[in-house]
């Protein structure tokens, strides 16, 4: 369900083989008795092909009939969060679980359970045939190997674009080819939805693991939004927090009753930024799961670098 379900996508329908060796790879070193995909149904294409090279596998001889078992799921953001994935493809609703235990000790049918996305086992089976050499012989800014950025806003080429990690949203837009004519840069969002909105004189950060929490966002799923002199920040949080008022599985009081209020308030002429920062002070401190943690950084951070829009 995360918004780089669109990189899985674009593995799955190039290279659906090494996303399935890399799978069996780690399904070895872990010694599992059965291996679960989990796809979003919106893309029937990938369901296609994934149940095509599974039954090759199994006509093979590679795998037994029925190990790996593929579900669809019907596309709420909630279940890119590991326990509410594991709580869907059981047959029940989308939910994260209070933790511990963690999934590592009590998973999908309590049984523990190894997680991990696309990308993932895309690079361990790459590494596994070619070496490390093909993700660590590359070093930006101080940090190594490669990031698969997930690009779409303002720019004349989005899509999935293979760079250094230490790419910088300069390093980016370039890669992209440019901003639109006639945009001038202004804004960029570094990691999905939950990670907010940076301006656009801080070009110069890597994105990257660890390289963007000192500045009070993440990397998150590496799916990078440009917004440009033509996009209003403002608008563009209101967007975010209407999407979680949406996808917020309910479960917990903070975030279900905390983005809808914050919706309101946003809504505003005039943002109320004393009960909106004491409003996103609760939901980081008792949302039991990402989404509600991370809500507000989208006001937090247009608060803090667009102060003249609210």
């Amino acid at each position: 369900g995360e918004p780089g379900t669109f990189k899985d996508r674009y593995y799955l329908e190039r290279t659906p083989h090494v996303f399935l060796e890399g799978m069996l790879i780690a399904a070895w070193a872990v010694e599992a008795e059965k291996a679960f995909i989990y796809m979003r149904d919106e893309y029937p294409a990938v369901l296609a092909i994934l149940a095509t090279e599974i039954k090759a596998l199994e006509q093979a001889g590679i795998v037994e009939p029925g190990y790996i078992d593929l579900r669809r799921g019907a596309g709420a953001y909630i279940c890119g969060e590991e326990s509410a994935m594991i709580e869907s493809i059981e047959g029940k609703r989308g939910e994260p679980r209070h933790r511990p235990p963690f999934v590592a000790q009590v998973g999908i049918f309590g049984r523990p359970t190894l997680v991990h996305n696309v990308e993932t086992l895309y690079w361990v089976c790459k590494i596994n045939r070619e070496g490390p050499e093909c993700l660590n012989s590359v070093e930006k800014n101080g940090r190594k190997g490669l990031r698969s950025y997930s690009v779409s806003g303002r720019v004349k080429n989005p899509g999935v674009h293979l760079l250094p990690a230490g790419s910088t949203i300069t390093d980016i837009i370039a890669a992209c080819g440019g901003m639109l004519d006639g945009h001038t840069f202004k804004a960029y969002q570094p990691g999905g939805p939950s990670s907010g909105l940076l301006p656009a004189s801080m070009h110069d950060v890597p994105l990257d693991f660890d390289t963007l929490q000192p500045h009070g966002t993440f990397i998150g799923s590496a799916a990078v939004v440009v917004l440009s002199d033509q996009d209003s920040a403002r608008d563009a949080a209101l967007n975010m927090l209407r999407f979680f008022e949406d996808e917020s599985c309910g479960q917990c009081t903070p975030c279900r009753v905390g983005c809808e209020k914050a919706v309101k308030l946003m809504g505003e002429k005039k943002w109320d930024q004393g009960l909106l920062e004491e409003l996103s002070a609760a939901m980081v401190d008792t949302s039991i799961c990402g989404l509600g943690q991370a809500a507000p950084n989208p006001i937090r951070l247009t608060i803090k670098h667009f102060p003249e829009e609210v």
